[in-house]
């Protein structure tokens, strides 16, 4: 439970739009074989499989400093280290590089879906008949095991393809730097070319962050029409984010997330509970601080919360900056 803050009424209003717009709470508990009830848009749900297993779909450490890279960390299905069969291939090549691809290559019209299980978390996503997705191994390392699903019937999906290994990355940013299903800025040229112009290949990672930051705050608007007509498995297309200048907290977060990583700055992009909403904002790395996991940035007098959602809707006024910057409001559930 959170404790409820007192806000403005003007602005109390228009902070609870955003949260009703932004998504819905979850149900919560489960046991084997039970379905979890499916979090809104911007998440992802946690199950149990067996072999044929309900899911509904979605409503709609510090270390070394990694360097900036010079083109875009591309995901390969590099196929030194695959698990087929005549529905479905799953590459686990570069698991050390922090991420795994799958593909359904049969052809089918069912609905499908990939599920990816690490030590702490279950994430499971969309997939396309035909298509390469790439998914990041958030969990660091440890053991994992990667699924794909058909469709059955309804919400109920079968097992098509399994395979389990063991995961110890090169580092502990690869999985936050490379592009993958949720964050992909590998097929965002303009987004890459627009983060490249707002920092110098002097800025230290907290001058890059703060650059992108004031700039997504201030160019891009809530679009509360989108929140309403928003459709499950929407995933944001950064360019058209860009050239629009307006979206929901998963546009936001997912292109702010994509801008820094093109720079080099490790980042992840957090879903999960903005007081009793769904919700998605930012976590960022530094040299100087480490993972900062509260999602906040350094403006050189204090540190304050990255939500660029709230920050830029209203309008950077002080008491939203309050509510979002204490951090009892929020509560983590996934990293992308």
């Amino acid at each position: 439970m959170y404790k409820k803050k007192m806000l403005p009424v003007t602005l109390a209003l228009s902070f609870l739009m955003l949260l009703s717009s932004c998504g819905q709470s979850a149900s919560e508990g489960a046991s084997e074989g039970v379905m979890i009830d499916d979090i809104p848009y911007v998440g992802q749900v946690q199950v149990e499989f067996d072999d044929e297993t309900k899911i509904e779909d979605e409503p709609a450490i510090l270390a070394q400093s990694p360097s900036v890279p010079n083109s875009v960390l591309k995901p390969l299905a590099s196929g030194t280290e695959v698990k087929e069969n005549e529905k479905a291939v799953i590459d686990y090549s570069n698991i050390a590089d922090g991420y795994v691809m799958a593909k359904f290559t049969a052809s089918t019209k069912k609905k499908l879906k990939a599920q990816v299980t690490g030590p702490t978390t279950t994430y499971t996503y969309n997939l396309d008949q035909g298509k390469w997705a790439t998914f990041p191994l958030s969990d660091g390392n440890g053991n994992y095991k990667v699924s794909v699903y058909e469709n059955v019937s309804g919400n109920k999906y079968s097992t098509v393809l399994s395979v389990s290994f063991k995961v110890k990355l090169t580092d502990q940013f690869a999985p936050f730097l490379r592009p993958n299903q949720y964050v992909n800025y590998e097929n965002a040229p303009k987004t890459i070319k627009k983060a490249a112009g707002l920092v110098s290949k002097k800025d230290n990672e907290l001058t890059k962050v703060k650059k992108i930051y004031n700039y997504v705050v201030k160019n891009l608007k809530y679009d509360t029409q989108k929140a309403k007509t928003v459709q499950s498995g929407y995933l944001p297309d950064l360019d058209k984010v860009l050239a629009k200048k307006k979206g929901i907290c998963f546009d936001y977060a997912a292109l702010m997330t994509g801008m820094l990583r093109s720079q080099g700055v490790p980042c992840k992009l957090v879903v999960g509970y903005a007081g009793s909403a769904y919700h998605a904002w930012i976590s960022v790395w530094s040299e100087d601080t480490g993972w900062i996991d509260g999602a906040i940035y350094f403006d050189g007098t204090s540190w304050q919360r990255m939500d660029p959602t709230f920050v830029s809707s209203a309008k950077n006024s002080a008491s939203i900056k309050k509510f979002v910057g204490d951090g009892s409001n929020y509560s983590p559930k996934y990293l992308y």
